[in-house]
């Protein structure tokens, strides 16, 4: 059986969206290649939830051109995406997983023993037979990754995974993220947090109002930014 084609790099070239009369991206270039996790920062309605849609293939670009592994097209199959509020099934924790492993082709009789590796590497066996809409919201974004998971992704995209979560839930998302990324995954992450874009990021990507503003490796963006831009953001003063 063939091995699936790769889907790195992704290539972004001078990529714009529009919205009706609205520029949403300008120009984007941007090359996503393997190793540590890419954040994408910025202020609000920067883009970057935007860009993550171009790299999943959820959205084409206006202008411009995006390839995966020089491929014009991507069948979808290696990426997966949670977003900040996933959405869980009315059923199990662990019939959320199993039903995803489903969509994916996994043959039934493997089903239960993967979904139980799923759930133990996001460390929710404990809560597999609870409705995955009764956990708690860090519980759900943990469960959303299980079922990302699923996918064998070789990219994942994730859209402020813990936007709304406490420090606890945080850290335990982030030990999740941090795992992933070592284990070959590449990940690409929007944040509006400074601290996890520290803690997390391999190189950083700066959107302002659509265009990327700066890029370079995280000691770099944060030791010594080159635009007015980065050097504002990276003291906490407000972009716009």
């Amino acid at each position: 059986m063939r091995a699936p084609a790769s889907e790195l790099p992704i290539l972004f070239e001078d990529v714009c969206v529009d919205a009706r009369d609205v520029r949403i991206l300008s120009e984007v270039t941007l090359a996503l290649g393997t190793g540590a996790p890419t954040v994408l920062i910025g202020p609000n309605g920067s883009g970057k939830t935007t860009v993550l849609r171009l790299a999943m293939g959820l959205l084409a670009p206006s202008a411009g051109r995006i390839t995966w592994g020089g491929r014009d097209r991507t069948d979808g199959r290696r990426l997966a995406m949670v977003s900040q509020r996933p959405v869980m099934l009315r059923r199990s924790a662990v019939a959320n997983v199993t039903y995803a492993l489903g969509a994916t082709g996994v043959a039934w009789a493997r089903r239960n023993d993967r979904a139980d590796e799923l759930l133990a590497r996001v460390s929710l066996s404990n809560q597999a037979a609870r409705p995955a809409r009764r956990l708690s919201g860090g519980e759900q974004q943990r469960l959303a990754l299980a079922r990302a998971l699923a996918r064998d992704p070789e990219v994942l995209c994730l859209d402020e995974p813990t936007a709304s979560l406490d420090p606890a839930n945080t850290k335990a998302v982030e030990e999740i993220v941090t795992a992933i990324a070592a284990s070959g995954v590449k990940v690409m992450m929007a944040t509006h947090d400074l601290g996890q874009a520290r803690r997390l990021a391999g190189d950083v990507v700066l959107l302002v109002g659509g265009r990327i503003c700066e890029q370079a490796p995280a000691t770099q963006f944060f030791s010594s930014p080159t635009t007015p831009e980065a050097a504002a953001f990276v003291r906490g003063d407000l972009v716009i």
